[in-house]
Parts: C-alpha cells; sequence; structure tokens
C-alpha cells in the first residue's frame, strides 16, 4: 500500500510538473506573441507612412491596410517550399492526369473561336495557353482562397524575403486603386499569385490584358482575359509559334563521357535551372553527335537552337528543348513544371 502511495505522489510530482512547464511554455508564447504583435504593428505603421507617400488613397489604407493582421501559416508555407522534392516522374503523374488531359480537350472546345482570337492576337498556340490554365489553377477551378493583401503583407514582414514581397505588395495596391478587382476579392495563393492565371502582382501590371474590353484586367473571372494574359506573358517571354517546346530523346552510349563539352560556363540568367541545361546548338549538330528521338529516328530537319536537360540526372529521361520551353520557365522557373505544361499541351494535339 505504501508503495502504491509513493507511486501515485511520484505520478502526482510528474504531472505538476509537466503542467508547470507547459504554463511556463505557454507563457513565453504569449509574450513571444505580444512583442512580435507590438513590432508588427511599429512596421505597419512604416508601411502606412510609405503608402501615403506614394500617392496610395487614404481610403484604401483605411480598408487594407490599417486592420491587417499577418497570417503565421503562410510563413510556415514560405518556410517549407524546398523540404519535399519530387523526380520528374512523380511530377507528371501527379499533374499531367487523365483528368487534366480530358478536361483541357474539353475546354479548348467550349472556348475554341475565344482562343483562336487570342492566338491570332497574341500568337501563341492556343494547346499551350489552355495547358498552362491547368497546371496553374486547374482550369480556374482551384484559384487560391487566401486574401492577397495579408498574404503579402506577412510575407513583407517577414524577414527571408521582405523586399520582393514589399514590392509586390505596392503593386497589388496599384491594382486596387486602378479598379481591376474589389479587395474582398483579390484572392489568391498563400505567396499571393492571383486569379486563373495565377499572376504576382508585378506579373499582373506588366502582363494582364483586358482582351474582352470592360475596362479591367480581370484574370479572375473574364475567360479572354486569362487566356490573352497568359498569351501576352509568354509572348513578352519570347515566344515563337513556329515552334513546338522540344521532345524527348535518346542520348548516345558515351553521353556521360561527351556531355562535359556542352556544359555552360559561368552564366547569368534570371532563370537558375537554365544552368542545368547544356549550351544551345542547332538541332542538326546535336544528330551528328548522336541524340536522336525518344524512338531512335533522325531528329527533326529544322535548325532551332536547343539544350539538353535531364531533370533527374544522369540515369533519368533526356529531352531537347527549345526556346519556348525557355518562356515556360519564365512563367515558373521549374524543369519539371516545363516538361508537366508542355507534356499536357502535347496531349491536346488533334483536339
Amino acid at each position: 500500500m505504501a508503495h502504491q502511495r509513493l507511486k501515485f505522489c511520484r505520478l502526482r510530482s510528474a504531472l505538476a510538473g509537466l503542467l508547470l512547464s507547459l504554463m511556463f511554455v505557454s507563457l513565453q508564447a504569449q509574450e513571444t506573441e505580444a512583442v512580435d504583435e507590438a513590432e508588427f504593428q511599429r512596421w505597419l505603421a512604416e508601411l502606412i507612412d510609405e503608402a501615403r507617400e506614394r500617392g496610395v488613397d487614404e481610403n484604401l489604407i483605411d480598408a487594407v491596410l490599417r486592420p491587417v493582421t499577418p497570417i503565421p501559416q503562410v510563413v510556415s508555407n514560405d518556410r517549407s517550399q524546398a523540404e519535399f522534392v519530387e523526380t520528374l516522374e512523380m511530377y507528371l503523374e501527379r499533374r499531367v492526369t487523365d483528368w487534366r488531359i480530358n478536361t483541357g480537350r474539353e475546354r479548348l472546345a467550349r472556348h475554341r473561336e475565344l482562343l483562336q482570337e487570342v492566338a491570332a492576337e497574341y500568337n501563341v498556340q492556343p494547346r499551350f495557353i489552355v495547358a498552362i490554365w491547368g497546371i496553374e489553377t486547374n482550369y480556374g477551378n482551384f484559384t487560391g482562397g487566401t486574401d492577397v493583401i495579408r498574404a503579402l503583407v506577412t510575407l513583407a514582414f517577414d524577414p527571408r524575403r521582405s523586399d520582393f514581397f514589399r514590392r509586390e505588395l505596392f503593386a497589388a495596391l496599384q491594382i486596387l486603386e486602378e479598379g481591376h478587382i474589389e479587395p474582398a476579392q483579390m484572392q489568391g495563393s498563400w505567396a499571393g499569385a492571383m486569379g486563373q492565371s495565377q499572376f504576382m502582382p508585378s506579373s499582373f501590371l506588366d502582363y494582364a490584358v483586358d482582351f474582352d474590353g470592360d475596362g479591367r484586367r480581370d484574370i479572375w473571372h473574364s475567360p479572354g482575359d486569362v487566356f490573352a494574359s497568359i498569351a501576352n506573358y509568354l509572348r513578352q517571354a519570347g515566344w515563337d509559334d513556329t515552334q513546338t517546346w522540344g521532345r524527348e530523346v535518346q542520348l548516345p552510349d558515351a553521353w556521360e563521357q561527351m556531355s562535359e563539352q556542352f556544359e555552360q560556363g559561368p552564366i547569368d540568367v534570371s532563370c537558375s535551372v537554365l544552368r542545368n541545361h547544356t549550351v544551345q546548338l542547332p538541332l542538326s549538330q546535336w544528330q551528328e553527335h548522336g541524340v536522336r528521338r525518344a524512338d531512335g529516328s533522325d531528329l527533326p530537319g529544322v535548325e532551332f537552337p536547343s539544350s539538353i536537360i535531364q531533370p533527374d540526372g544522369a540515369s533519368g529521361r533526356a529531352f531537347v528543348t527549345y526556346d519556348n520551353f525557355r518562356a515556360i520557365l519564365r512563367y515558373n522557373c521549374a524543369n519539371s513544371y516545363a516538361l508537366a505544361v508542355s507534356h499536357l499541351a502535347d496531349h491536346f494535339i488533334g483536339h
């Protein structure tokens, strides 16, 4: 009996200690949150002063900046972006799905006339416009439900990439001042990408188009504005509608030994993954070096400048890519993303 009482006392003591520890941690967290809140309010006051100096309307400041609060989950998302790396096969399997292929074909047929008008204006093939639309937002079905101003304020306050997101925040305020969207409707991803085309605010200002002529560049609701904005982005990134994106290839047996001669030296590029591409050569030269189509036949008899990429390394699949592939990389600087768009677009050929 005495032994049981001793065990009970020890258990009660341990529980009391645990409770005290939890209370201490809770108090520490509350204190940290209070300090963070005070720091945020000081920072927000300075931001509002800068907005006023930039000429942002006082009513807009009162409506969207003065009451704004940060979203902790946004910072968590930003911190965890690179923790999981998918292979190309995993990436394609999860994105170039039967649903995306079939739905994309249906959307191409539904919007054929509008897409042809956009293609004639911007010289971008409809299948690539629809493929980007599909990969970005499931053809407009999922555009994100996060308040863009709150997300950008959160990321501008966070020190990791504060300068970048501060610029994006002021771009978003400009979009609101120009009346393209109401504040309550400015919804997007946790990182501030907006609408069915998933443009960051600065990209919106640079590339978004009022194709339907209603006075607003509405990438949230207007199919014409969405398609034309995507096409305009690609065109300004150097798109050439006389070309495709590239193709899968077979590399010669001696590729591992000979590939060093095709590596790029130090280069200054806006998209970092371009450093993993080979130098650009005409297709005829790749043919001479033993590169063939995936089925073993000769490469096309055209002189497009092209690079070889192997996203999963020497043991993975190989592709020869043209300048249009680089235009897709301007949209999202990831080889897997550009290949997903390209493969999805290829599934639309003939539809």
